[in-house]
């Protein structure tokens, strides 16, 4: 079984604000280090639960957070967020199964650390096909594209929470109770680790008896409706050829669910081109 694990940052062990997840601050150094902890920690349960390949897939900001010198050796690693599947670049019909680790919830969720829909910046909301989603629906239906499913999940109670609501059952390794946008009930590596590791052995394992969620897969053509932040950005998202306007909101309808994921980068693309 050929495994990819997707990894974000909000939903990282201990991480509860923005300082610890931005290159730049004098915290970003320990959370990519706890990052790469928590990473490992997948890496470990999906080669016990029986993976025979592991993939990760750097999937926050410039996607440069996990430090390779401390990865497990056993996997190999895509950086850059540049890449033409950024948060799940390596997806592809040979993956088998795909397990996010350190994701968090939608923009607007409630009790939710750092909760955005991909950008915080641009984005205030996604609907895909009508359905209202965050990145956890978004790169899901990418894979679901290749016929790929999401098989387990880490983050905070609500990141966890709404992956499942979308996807189906499957097991999730809850780090911190989030209390607030920035304030959580955190546990510590000690506890998180063996956590993350059990959740994603026995994700392989359900994966292997045929019990994991189907993969994600809207209908197609597919929808694609963003509402900025602003509306200089609906501005230049607006001049994209086959969009259309209406506020803050920018519709696309595309052919499939792989071109409607390109076209939603192209909108952000243009969004914060300022």
């Amino acid at each position: 079984m050929n495994i990819l694990i997707a990894a974000d940052m909000e939903g990282i062990t201990g991480v509860v604000n923005w300082d610890q997840v931005t290159a730049g601050h004098f915290e970003y150094p320990r959370f990519r280090a706890l990052m790469t902890e928590d990473v490992n920690a997948a890496i470990q349960g999906a080669f016990e639960g029986g993976a025979s390949k592991v993939t990760v897939a750097d999937g926050h900001a410039s996607g440069t957070n996990i430090l390779i010198e401390q990865l497990d050796p056993r996997a190999v690693i895509n950086y850059s967020n540049s890449a033409p599947h950024s948060m799940i670049q390596g997806i592809s019909p040979d993956i088998t199964g795909m397990i996010y680790i350190g994701y968090h919830a939608r923009h607007g969720t409630a009790n939710a650390i750092c909760d955005h829909t991909y950008s915080s910046r641009c984005v205030s909301n996604l609907w895909i096909n009508g359905t209202l989603t965050g990145e956890y629906g978004l790169n899901a239906a990418l894979a679901g594209y290749f016929g790929v499913p999401v098989i387990m999940v880490s983050g905070d109670q609500m990141a966890c929470a709404e992956t499942i609501e979308l996807l189906g059952k499957m097991p999730a390794a809850i780090v911190k109770v989030a209390t607030g946008r920035h304030s959580a009930e955190c546990l510590p590596p000690a506890q998180s680790h063996p956590l993350i590791k059990t959740a994603a052995k026995m994700a392989v394992q359900t994966l292997a008896r045929g019990n994991s969620p189907k993969p994600f897969l809207p209908p197609s053509p597919v929808e694609i409706l963003v509402e900025l932040k602003s509306s200089d950005m609906a501005d230049r998202a607006a001049r994209i050829p086959g969009t259309e306007r209406d506020g803050l909101r920018i519709r696309m309808v595309l052919p499939n669910m792989q071109q409607a994921y390109f076209g939603f980068r192209s909108i952000l693309g243009m969004a914060s081109n300022s």
